[in-house]
């Protein structure tokens, strides 16, 4: 199985994940498989700006994306969605994740102390 990209490369975009780019690659990305952490594969449509998943009848609006980026970018203790405190934070999670917005843990600085 091929190794999934995880990055904003895959919709054709380089460079660094911003409040003012990224509900453009999210809008890109609709259609495409993406998995929570819990591994349940989920779809998404956008409309207008909201994003609606095949997993759940609310949407998630473009606004909580900013939020949710923004503090991931303010605190790098945020390891996961829960710490995340918005609604749908399993699927603005992931995705954030796939695009690139979420350091991954290699990049992190270990042994620090």
């Amino acid at each position: 199985m091929e190794k999934e990209e995880r990055t904003a490369e895959a919709a054709g975009y380089e460079g660094e994940i911003t409040a003012e780019n990224l509900w453009s690659v999210i809008v890109s990305l609709q259609g495409k498989v993406f998995y929570t952490s819990k591994k349940l594969p989920f779809t998404y449509t956008v409309r207008g700006g909201e994003l609606f998943t095949d997993r759940r009848d609310r949407s998630v609006t473009r606004s909580t994306f900013e939020r949710a980026l923004e503090k991931i970018c303010s605190d790098p203790a945020i390891k996961g969605p829960k710490k995340l405190n918005v609604y749908g934070a399993p699927y603005v999670w992931a995705i954030l994740k796939t695009v690139g917005a979420v350091p991954s843990e290699k990049e992190e600085p270990k042994g620090q102390g």
